[in-house]
């Protein structure tokens, strides 16, 4: 069972990699502190369910990419609307500005949400029951659960790429490293920071798509997502990719092998991890001074 318990810990880790991924860029490039980025998860895991239950009867291959690229388009596009007319004005402002906005937000949008797509939870499982399952060591495992740790591994070698070997991407880790010198040097950080905050929301948008198939879409489904994500953050340190990875797989195993055996300390001691990088290593294990 310990196999098990530690590809389902995979499985949490490639959700809540992407996700905190998304806030990490935007915190690390912005220095905006979105409460939002959960409802983003949640406009990605609705889209993406009412896409599957729109296109169920058709191929089921061609029915997830589309719900996908659907809640990926969905996310971004809401993280661009976002950005241009309500996050800019929040840049030079007090954390607990930033807060209270961002926090506003996720309220109006939770309420968008309703509005669109009904109260009610949504379900998605047919790509889940399509990949079927496999055998391993005499434990059954759901394919679909492997599919979504090779799309965040995928999501996260793309980024990787992007942030790394592209200029867009150096221009972006200046902006991070040395704002004001960045913007001296002829950076243009308004495009750049849109652009930030649109693959930020994309990226918590693929992640919100990807869990509805093994679990429904439901009202407030992005808040557990982003208090891990902050955990993650904390754990791995500001903008660092590197970060992201190690935090995910440190939390997701955790959470999965605490809830096997002592359930009732899962939050307990994530929280106590955090705490003692914080003390430790106050920018976390990748993160710079």
């Amino acid at each position: 069972m310990g196999l098990i318990y530690a590809l389902n810990g995979l499985y949490f880790s490639a959700f809540l990699f992407l996700t905190a991924l998304g806030l990490s860029i935007i915190l690390g490039v912005m220095g905006i502190l979105n409460l939002a980025h959960g409802s983003l998860y949640a406009i990605g895991g609705f889209v993406g369910a009412y896409l599957i239950g729109l296109m169920a009867q058709g191929n089921m291959t061609l029915t997830l990419v589309g719900a996908l690229l659907g809640a990926v388009v969905a996310a971004g596009a809401v993280g661009f609307v976002l950005e241009t007319t309500l996050i800019r004005h929040m840049y030079k402002r007090a954390l607990e500005y930033q807060l209270l906005i961002t926090f506003g937000i996720l309220m109006l949008i939770e309420d968008l949400i309703k509005l669109v797509f009904g109260g009610e939870s949504r379900y998605a499982s047919a790509p889940c029951d399509a990949m079927g399952s496999l055998d391993i060591m005499g434990h059954t495992y759901s394919v679909y659960s492997l599919f979504v740790m090779a799309m965040a591994l995928a999501a996260g070698l793309l980024i990787w790429w992007l942030m790394v070997k592209t200029r867009l991407g150096i221009m972006l880790r200046a902006i991070e490293m040395d704002r004001e010198m960045a913007q001296a040097m002829g950076i243009p950080m308004r495009s750049l920071t849109i652009t930030a905050f649109v693959i930020g929301s994309a990226l918590a948008g693929l992640a919100g798509a990807l869990v509805v198939p093994t679990s429904p879409a439901v009202l407030g489904m992005g808040m557990d997502p982003l208090i891990m994500a902050f955990i993650v953050v904390v754990i791995g340190g500001l903008g660092s990719l590197r970060g992201a990875l190690l935090g995910s797989l440190i939390v997701g195993l955790t959470r999965s092998f605490t809830i096997a055996y002592f359930a009732e300390l899962e939050m307990p001691l994530l929280f106590l991890i955090a705490v003692v990088i914080l003390i430790i290593r106050p920018q976390g294990l990748f993160g710079q001074k």
